[in-house]
């Protein structure tokens, strides 16, 4: 007699609660029938599972198949909520894990126009760091990826958007003062606070800052609320400061052509539910940009002095 998937479950149920009564009851079924499963999962293992009658201990044995009934019976469980998800294309979940800048500034305007396209979708946004949007996805905790990370085995990979890299400061602060003149050497006097994305910029000239740094912050918002503060200044991509940030400045960097690039990594398509293959799809369509748009204008250097000044919109 082969081993079918419901001697695994009867087995695990005995063990899990030391009699056959309570087993018979968590699964819905009398302890005559659990007891007759049991018996046919020993014999055909052809040992002895319990040390004795009333099933409160597992032999070395049972042991050991128990460890494996456990992970056949959750990778079991996994296929049959993957099918029951396919089948439920309309209905779906996915789970979409993004940096704070992308989460803040792409994601909104497109899943609007997603959730109306497909109103029985369910979108579960995490926003946090690359590093633990990479873990995340590794671990299946996340279909859809969208961040600052490599290349993982079993994944598809490709370039979403890129941005500039730029100082970020308070509107009032020195160097927005001077802007159009800006580079590393600018920086060299004013406290920097450094975040997980510097790693990105290997810039010589930007390393002794970097090293300089007596605060590192991870989150965009908390590193946005330093500068507010006067805590110091930051090197943060441009789409992570959002239009509506008055009292924060964007200034762009004359030697540093670095540029940040969010890819989205998801499983391949043919693995991909259909509600997880539409929002790439959708992620794919959107043609997303860090160049300046009709809502957000490319800032204007000052004029030298002596020349009339062109101006330009406040942020």
């Amino acid at each position: 007699m082969a081993i079918k998937i419901e001697m695994l479950r009867c087995f695990r149920a005995v063990a899990d609660h030391g009699s056959l009564a309570d087993a018979a009851e968590k699964l819905g079924r009398t302890p005559s029938a659990v007891s007759m499963m049991l018996r046919q999962f020993e014999d055909h293992i052809g040992a002895p599972l319990f040390e004795s009658a009333r099933k409160s201990r597992l032999t070395p044995l049972g042991e050991l198949i128990r460890a494996e009934a456990e992970r056949e019976l959750d990778h079991f469980e996994r296929t049959v909520r993957s099918i029951e998800s396919l089948s439920r294309a309309e209905h779906g979940n996915v789970r979409l894990s993004a940096t704070p800048s992308v989460a803040q500034v792409i994601l909104p305007p497109l899943l609007k126009a997603f959730m109306q396209e497909f109103p029985g979708v369910r979108v579960e946004i995490s926003d946090t760091d690359s590093a633990t949007i990479e873990r995340d996805l590794a671990a299946g905790r996340a279909d859809i990826a969208l961040a600052s990370i490599g290349p993982m085995q079993g994944f598809d990979r490709e370039l979403v958007f890129t941005d500039a890299f730029g100082v970020v400061c308070p509107v009032d602060h020195p160097l927005a003062q001077n802007w159009s003149r800006l580079d590393w050497t600018s920086l060299t006097d004013h406290r920097f606070i450094a975040n997980g994305l510097c790693q990105h910029i290997p810039d010589a000239g930007f390393q002794p800052i970097l090293e300089a740094s007596t605060l590192f912050v991870r989150n965009t918002a908390s590193i946005l609320s330093m500068v507010r503060a006067g805590a110091g200044i930051s090197i943060l991509p441009e789409l992570s400061i959002l239009p509506e940030f008055l009292d924060l400045e964007f200034l762009p960097l004359q030697d540093c052509e670095i540029r940040r690039e969010v890819w989205m990594l998801s499983q391949p398509q043919m693995m991909q539910t259909p509600a997880t293959r539409a929002l790439v799809a959708a992620l794919r369509r959107a043609n997303i940009s860090g160049k300046p748009t009709k809502d957000r204008p490319a800032r204007v250097a000052p004029a030298p002095p002596g020349a009339l000044s062109p101006g330009f919109p406040d942020r």
